[in-house]
C-alpha cells in the first residue's frame, strides 16, 4: 500500500504540514524565548512590587482589604505564606491549577531571598518575594493566570488549527485522487498494450507534466500499433515470399524422384531448383542487409570519390543485362566530388538501374543525369518502361512490395531492392522520390548532400 503514489502524496502532505508546524513552533519558541519570558516577567515583577509597597505602607487589615479588591486579581493569583506553612490566597484561578510551592521555597523567601520559578520554560512563572508587615515577614508568591478571554482565545486557536488540518487533509485527499487518476489510466493502458491490445483511449485532457506524459504515451501507442502492423505484414510477406520458392523446390524435387524422367526434363528441374534456391539466398541476404541498415548498426565508411565515375562503372558492370535487350543509355554526367560511403552508394545505383533495365522495353532508353548546387547533388535516372501506378508509388520503398503483382513471374525479384536503396539514402541524410505514369516510364530522383554529416 505504501508503494501507491496516492498514499505517498497524502503521507508527504501530512508529514510536511504537521512536521513543519511542530518544527516552526519549537524554532519560534527558541528564538523568542527570552522576549517571551521578559514580557511575562516585567508586569509580574511590577505587580508584585506594588503589593509589597501596599503591605509596607498600610496596616495589615487595610492592606488585605486593598489587595482583595484589586482588579488585577483577574490576571494574577497571590499566596501569602506564614512561618507555619499556612497561607491565604487572593484571586480566582479560573480552573487553572496553581504552581506547587515547596517548603524550601517558602523558607528561602522568608530568609529575604527572591525566588523565580519557571517550570515550562515560558508561559508560566512564579515569583516569590519577602513581604514585611507589622506582624512580621511573610512569603508572598505571585503567579500569572490566563483570564477567561485568554483561555478562550487559546482554545479557539487550537480548535482552528485542528479544523484547518482536517480540512486541508480532506482537500489534499480529493486533489490526490484527481492527480493519481490519469496515472492509474496510464498504468491500465500499459498493461493493455502489454497484452497486445493497442485500441486504448486515455481521454486525459489535463495540461502540464501529466498532460504531456499522456500525449507522449498516446504517440508511443500509435507508433507501437504501426510497428505491430508492420511486424505482422513483414511476417506475412516473408512467409509468402519464402513459401513460393519452397513450393517450387519441393515440387520439382518430388518430380526428380520419378524413374521415368527424361534427361532434358531432369536438367530443367534442377535448373529451376537452383534458381529458386538462389532467389531465397538473395532474399535472405537482402533481409540481413536491410535489418542492419535499419538498425543503423552499419557504420558509414566515408570517402571522397567522383560520383559520375562510379555511376559509369556500375553501368559497365551490368552491361550483360542491358546489352542482351538492346537497351541504350543517355548520360549527362557532370564531374562531381562526393563525400559518402562508396560501397553503399554503389548498391543504390546497381539496384535502381537493375529495376530500370528489368522494367524497360527491348531497345528502350535509360537516361542518367547529375546536377549540383551549393549543398546537394541530384541524380535523375529515367527509363521508358511500363511505369508505376499512382497508388503504388507510395509503397514501392516498402520491403517485399511489388508493383503490379500480375507481372511477378515475368519480372522476378524479392521486393527488397528499393527498400535497401531508401535506407541507404536516408543514412546519407538524403532523399529519394519517384515520378511515374503507367506506360510512360519511371524517373527516380536521388538527392544527396555533397558532404554526408557524420553525427
Amino acid at each position: 500500500m505504501i508503494s501507491s503514489i496516492y498514499t505517498r502524496v497524502v503521507l508527504i502532505y501530512l508529514v510536511s504540514v504537521i512536521g513543519g508546524t511542530i518544527l516552526s513552533f519549537f524554532v519560534a519558541t527558541w528564538v523568542f524565548e527570552d522576549k517571551l519570558n521578559e514580557n511575562l516577567k516585567t508586569p509580574l515583577r511590577y505587580f508584585s512590587q506594588d503589593i509589597v509597597r501596599i503591605y509596607e505602607t498600610f496596616p495589615l487589615s487595610e492592606a488585605d482589604t486593598l489587595v482583595s479588591g484589586m482588579n488585577q486579581l483577574n490576571s494574577y493569583h497571590i499566596r501569602i505564606y506564614e512561618d507555619s506553612g499556612q497561607f491565604r490566597s487572593y484571586g480566582a484561578l479560573h480552573g487553572q491549577s496553581p504552581i506547587t510551592v515547596t517548603k524550601e521555597q517558602v523558607k528561602r523567601v522568608l530568609d529575604g531571598e527572591v525566588v523565580q520559578v519557571n517550570p515550562s520554560g515560558i508561559a508560566t512563572l512564579l515569583l516569590g518575594l519577602p513581604l514585611k508587615t507589622e506582624m512580621g515577614t511573610k512569603a508572598m508568591f505571585v503567579e500569572p493566570i490566563a483570564p477567561p478571554s485568554s483561555a478562550f482565545a487559546i482554545r479557539w486557536i487550537l480548535n482552528f488549527s485542528i479544523y484547518s488540518l482536517i480540512a486541508g487533509s480532506l482537500f489534499i485527499l480529493v486533489a490526490a485522487i484527481f492527480l493519481v487518476r490519469p496515472i492509474k489510466k496510464l498504468t491500465a493502458a500499459t498493461r493493455q498494450i502489454a497484452g497486445g491490445d493497442f485500441n486504448v483511449k486515455l481521454n486525459i485532457k489535463q495540461k502540464g507534466e501529466l498532460g504531456t506524459l499522456a500525449r507522449s504515451f498516446e504517440e508511443m501507442m500509435h507508433d507501437l500499433q504501426q510497428l505491430e502492423q508492420m511486424r505482422r505484414e513483414f511476417v506475412s510477406n516473408v512467409s509468402h515470399e519464402v513459401q513460393s520458392p519452397l513450393t517450387s523446390i519441393s515440387g520439382y524435387a518430388q518430380a526428380l524422384k520419378q524413374v521415368d524422367v527424361e534427361h532434358n526434363e531432369r536438367s530443367r528441374y534442377l535448373d529451376i531448383i537452383i534458381a529458386e534456391a538462389d532467389r531465397m539466398s538473395k532474399m535472405s541476404d537482402g533481409l540481413l542487409k536491410l535489418s542492419l541498415l535499419e538498425a543503423q548498426s552499419h557504420q558509414l565508411r566515408l570517402v571522397t570519390f567522383n560520383l559520375d565515375e562510379q555511376i559509369r562503372r556500375v553501368i559497365v558492370a551490368i552491361q550483360p543485362q542491358w546489352s542482351a535487350r538492346s537497351i541504350r543509355f543517355e548520360l549527362d554526367l557532370k564531374t562531381v566530388r562526393l563525400l559518402a560511403d562508396h560501397d553503399l552508394l554503389n548498391q543504390v545505383w546497381t539496384n535502381i538501374l537493375g529495376n530500370s533495365i528489368k522494367f524497360s522495353r527491348d531497345e528502350g532508353v535509360i537516361s542518367v543525369s547529375i546536377k549540383q548546387d551549393n549543398q546537394n547533388v541530384i541524380v535523375r535516372l529515367s527509363d521508358s518502361g511500363i511505369g508505376i501506378p499512382l497508388e503504388d508509388q507510395k509503397r514501392i520503398f516498402e520491403r517485399f512490395f511489388k508493383s503490379d503483382r500480375s507481372h511477378s513471374r515475368k519480372y522476378d525479384g524479392s521486393g527488397m531492392g528499393l527498400a535497401i536503396v531508401k535506407q541507404i539514402v536516408s543514412l546519407h541524410r538524403g532523399d529519394i522520390q519517384v515520378e511515374s505514369e503507367p506506360g510512360q516510364g519511371t524517373t527516380v530522383i536521388v538527392t544527396l548532400p555533397i558532404t554526408t554529416p557524420t553525427d
